[in-house]
């Protein structure tokens, strides 16, 4: 058993709800805000002790780089009963015009313990590009993503912009959609859904890496 702190345990709870939330952990900025830290490095430096107890693992070099041990690993086949586990198709490249899971985009399934997501996914969609690296979304990861057709602001959604699919946190404001992403090379795609072809395909609910 892992002995926390109030404050580590709040700063776990607070991870927690996130993930749950977004499908994403926080910031360490999100993080001080939350609860009133003066600087981002205050939350450094309890996410540090927090990863010396094993509560957590960071990874460097992103902002959203925090990972709940055995959250998001990848889990042993031998240890799950073959019955618990579930199918997923992984979308590869999505052919213009076609249905998310139209077999043309299919490039093979997994099984994967349910368990691992806060939400039961879909399908698994290979991520292209780095336009969302600050929030731990590489090129090549794997996006666990459940079929939604609406979103809250800060979620991270799969969308369709004509025949474009894209991977962005998602904001609406009035009648405008904005698709933001985590880089600050990559511009916010702004949607206006009565001119735009604009559909969401799904809502983040995790991340795996190293199955490709």
């Amino acid at each position: 058993m892992i002995k926390l702190t109030a404050r580590q345990e709040q700063i776990l709870n607070l991870i927690k709800d996130a993930i749950e939330n977004t499908g994403f952990p926080p910031t360490r900025a999100e993080i001080a805000n939350e609860l009133g830290f003066k600087s981002a490095n205050a939350a450094e430096e309890h996410l540090q002790a927090l990863a010396r107890k094993g509560a957590i693992e960071i990874a460097a070099g992103t902002s959203r780089g925090i990972r709940l041990l055995g959250v998001h690993a990848e889990p042993s086949a031998s240890k799950i009963p073959a019955s618990l586990m579930i199918s997923l198709p992984l979308i590869g490249r999505v052919a213009a015009g076609s249905p998310m899971l139209a077999q043309e985009n299919l490039e093979t399934s997994y099984s994967v313990d349910p368990a691992l997501f806060s939400t039961k996914p879909d399908y698994l969609l290979k991520v292209r590009g780095e336009s969302m690296r600050d929030a731990g979304i590489m090129d090549g990861d794997l996006l666990a993503v459940k079929k939604v057709d609406s979103a809250k602001n800060g979620q991270i959604v799969v969308a369709r912009i004509g025949n474009d699919v894209t991977v962005k946190r998602y904001r609406k404001t009035g009648s405008l959609i904005e698709l933001l992403p985590e880089n600050p090379d990559f511009k916010i795609i702004k949607v206006d859904p009565e001119a735009d072809e604009f559909a969401l395909e799904g809502l983040a609910v995790g991340l795996m890496r190293s199955w490709h």
